[in-house]
């Protein structure tokens, strides 16, 4: 049995469905026909205008990779021994893909404003074997995929230049199934 589309993954097809031109379709005869005996009289072939020129599609924001960001080695060594308390937690569980990332975003642009420094973020374990992409055609979401997705999510977000870094939280902080995402600091400060 099928799903149904969630309203922004509709919204999403609409767009796409709207720029595909359909195939003419022409019916094939069953029996080869006769060639013509007489041969219609030549027409000057008609010049067709080209098509307008399109702008180029704009680029993707510049892929970051937040885990493989250099901190601090005293950073580094608080989070690790989880000295370091987040000034902002989120739990993801129970999203679906497109809530836990808008969410993320949101909590990310929340945190910026209040000049927070790490934002704990529980998203689950990712299971072995978890697909970094979740399936699609109604088959069931890979345990793990919000996890799995995370740093896509920061990559591309509208606030990947204020993130630092990302990081495994701490056991007291959920250990495998949390990150911490280490924000810039404000130059108010």
């Amino acid at each position: 049995m099928a799903r149904r589309l969630a309203p922004d993954e509709s919204a999403l097809w609409k767009r796409v469905a709207a720029t595909v031109t359909p195939i003419a379709r022409q019916s094939v005869p069953l029996a080869a026909a006769a060639p013509p005996t007489v041969k219609p009289p030549k027409t000057p072939p008609r010049t067709v205008a080209p098509p307008a020129a399109r702008p180029p599609a704009p680029l993707p924001p510049p892929h970051r990779t937040h885990s493989a960001a250099t901190l601090d080695g005293h950073w580094d060594r608080r989070l690790r021994k989880g000295l370091v308390r987040p000034d902002i937690s989120i739990d993801l569980h129970g999203h679906t893909l497109a809530s836990a990332q808008a969410l993320l975003d949101d909590s990310i642009h929340r945190a910026l404003i209040r000049g927070a420094r790490v934002l704990l973020v529980v998203a689950g374990r990712l299971r072995p074997g978890a697909d970094r992409l979740p399936q699609m055609h109604g088959d069931p979401r890979p345990r793990g995929a919000i996890r799995a997705s995370l740093p896509d999510w920061l990559a591309y977000s509208s606030h990947a230049d204020q993130i630092v870094a990302l990081r495994p939280a701490h056991i007291s902080h959920g250990g495998a199934g949390a990150v911490y995402v280490i924000l810039r600091r404000s130059r108010d400060d």
